[in-house]
């Protein structure tokens, strides 16, 4: 559901962001806004402040930053409708009224939802009954007692063909509704439509608001063509956008900072049963790309859990494949293999808890397991087979859209590659690869002349739109990325020439993304200062962050030299060519983004051809073209 501006507005109006945060925040109240310890990292020293009168948060130690909305979707996990539902009903602000097609719509899931629940009710008193016995002592000897059954509502689909259809239909559900929510199989060359589940032990899958949406049930009898089965699509259970347990292990991993990804409900339980409350499990699949989001919305680097045999590992390197080219700083997977083939559950019956928690804290990075894979799966003794390693790896770090991410991988990759065959280069002088291909680079610019290195991008231009040939040259401007370095260092200048453009465009300010750390965290001293004090003039406020340890960025800023097109950054300039000259710069900011974006989108699109795909690169094209590109 989409929902208007000034919906939104009256909402963030009616709501105070400190009434939203002080649930999960202590807030002390300091000038015009509060401050508080960090939600979203462990700190002893308060960075994180609200300010009611604009409306947002600041985290200063994580850069995360946002409205009500925004916060309680990072902090509980939940869809942006869910947020904005459960906000206007907590400010006592009525949503607008559906269209008839989605009141339909939502009559429908209403029932259908209802529907899942009475099955729900239905399965657990089959699990308390005779019937049920076999499915009981199942659950004996993998240690579920009664507690777990009822955390998890497990139940028991007996072997009658008819048992929940009879059930339902007394309730006054029809076949058209159970055959629609997945619970029968039915179809014009079906006689009678029957049970979908049946002699099973039943798991409820659950959204995450807690409703059942569909089941997994476990077959009991050897044989059956499907040891675990999951409910079909429905309206209410799309299968790759769904992990199970992830209501419960929702706040659990708020607290931990972490998620595990099990590979499934046993080995969830088998978790739970550890301590460990935070695990998750797709639903008997690979691992999809709605899941990864859902996944970092709980934790900055949830940890995949997977048996130690073959078929976990391939497991893994297909999650690892997929969450390539969407990492992003700070937002990466670890990698946890069980021993000797064991699965949790196993782990957990041998061992011990102790073990499973062991397994965990042994999770290694993304990077180890993107080397160790690689490096593995061929031989590399010559030099041509180590000339084809080189290209294999450079291509999988090529395929990281964030490009400092993907300037780390290289590098790191570069120094495995070197030590792995260093025997074969000593007393040769060489480098790494990546550092290889750079180094002529280095030495011309440290020498103070033009940089005519041909780096692995070709040559470099010998100037650049909008810079002076002096910056050109400076290390602040060798790679386009640079590029955009220097322009963050005179944004930076701007703010400190003009302190008062702060207070007029602090939350801008906040959600810029730079991606030097001097710079960053220049910005954000600037942002502290201005939350603390009155705006100060230009010798007070570097007087300030000099005594800040922020004398680095200061010096990196100064050297940035300025082009005749950047004179509104000037101390002496009037206030309404600065605010031109700023507009500019925050409006370049953009099309970096939107590039970045762009070329993101372009590659979704060429790997996957679908429209979705077609539309979003299509509509950040339009956006680009209002800037006149």
């Amino acid at each position: 559901m989409r929902f208007p501006p000034q919906l939104l507005d009256e909402i963030r109006a009616r709501l105070p962001v400190s009434q939203v945060v002080s649930r999960r925040v202590r807030l002390q109240r300091r000038g015009r806004e509060y401050v508080g310890l960090s939600p979203f990292k462990e700190e002893k020293t308060p960075s994180f402040t609200v300010n009611d009168q604009k409306s947002f948060y600041h985290c200063f130690s994580t850069g995360e930053h946002g409205d009500i909305f925004k916060f309680l979707m990072t902090t509980e996990g939940v869809s942006f409708s869910e947020a904005v539902e459960r906000l206007a009903e907590e400010a006592g602000v009525a949503l607008p009224k559906a269209s008839p097609t989605m009141v339909r719509q939502e009559e429908e899931r209403d029932r259908l939802l209802e529907l899942m629940a009475a099955s729900e009710d239905f399965y657990r008193g089959q699990l308390a009954r005779s019937v049920g016995r076999e499915a009981a002592a199942y659950l004996d000897r993998r240690g579920l007692d009664r507690e777990v059954r009822d955390v998890f509502s497990i139940g028991f689909a007996p072997g009658d063909r008819q048992a929940l259809r009879a059930h339902l239909a007394a309730k006054g559900f029809t076949d058209a509704e159970m055959a629609r929510a997945g619970m029968t199989v039915a179809g014009p060359d079906i006689r009678e439509p029957y049970d979908r589940f049946r002699n099973r032990v039943m798991f409820p899958i659950a959204d995450l608001r807690g409703r059942t949406i569909a089941f997994g049930g476990r077959a009991l009898e050897p044989g059956q063509p499907a040891k675990y089965l999951n409910s079909p699509e429905t309206p209410l259970f799309h299968k790759g956008s769904v992990l199970f347990n992830a209501h419960r292990a929702r706040p659990a991993s708020h607290d931990t900072g972490e998620v595990v990804v099990a590979e499934g409900y046993m080995d969830v339980i088998a978790f739970w049963r550890a301590g460990i409350r935070h695990a998750v499990a797709p639903l008997g699949t690979a691992l999809t790309e709605d899941q990864l989001a859902q996944l970092w919305r709980m934790a900055q680097e949830p940890i995949l859990c997977f048996d130690g045999d073959g078929a976990g590992r391939r497991a893994a390197l297909r999650a690892l494949e997929l969450a390539l080219e969407r990492l992003q700083p700070s937002r990466s997977l670890r990698f946890a293999f069980m021993p000797d083939g064991l699965d949790p559950d196993d782990l957990l019956a041998q061992q011990g808890a102790e073990a499973v928690a062991a397994t965990l804290r042994a999770a290694r990075p993304l990077a180890d397991v993107l080397w160790q894979s690689t490096f593995e799966s061929g031989d590399w003794s010559t030099p041509e087979r180590r000339a084809g390693l080189k290209a294999l790896l450079l291509g999988k770090a090529q395929r990281i859209a964030h490009p400092e991410v993907r300037r780390n991988y290289e590098r790191d990759l570069s120094d495995r590659l070197w030590a792995a065959f260093a025997s074969t280069h000593a007393g040769r002088g060489e480098r790494t690869f990546a550092n290889r291909e750079r180094a002529p680079a280095r030495r011309g610019m440290a020498a103070g002349g033009a940089d005519r290195a041909a780096g692995p991008h070709g040559p470099r231009q010998a100037g650049l739109p909008g810079y002076s040939e002096a910056l050109t040259r400076s290390l602040l401007v060798a790679s386009p990325e640079a590029a955009a370095t220097a322009r963050d260092a005179v944004l930076l200048l701007t703010l400190l020439n003009h302190p008062w453009l702060i207070d007029r465009d602090d939350e801008t300010i906040a959600g810029l993304a730079i991606a030097n750390a001097l710079l960053a965290g220049l910005r954000d001293a600037l942002l502290a200062l201005h939350a603390e004090a009155e705006v100060l003039d230009t010798i007070d406020l570097r007087n300030h962050l000099d005594g800040l340890g922020q004398g680095p960025a200061l010096a990196l800023v100064d050297r940035s030299t300025l082009h005749e097109t950047h004179g509104f950054a000037r101390p002496e300039t009037p206030d309404d060519v600065v605010l031109a000259g700023w507009a500019d710069l925050i409006a370049a900011k953009r099309l970096d983004e939107l590039g970045a974006a762009i070329a993101m989108a372009e590659r979704e699109f060429n790997a996957t051809g679908t429209e979705g795909a077609l539309e979003h690169l299509m509509a950040l094209k339009d956006e680009q073209a209002k800037f006149g590109m």
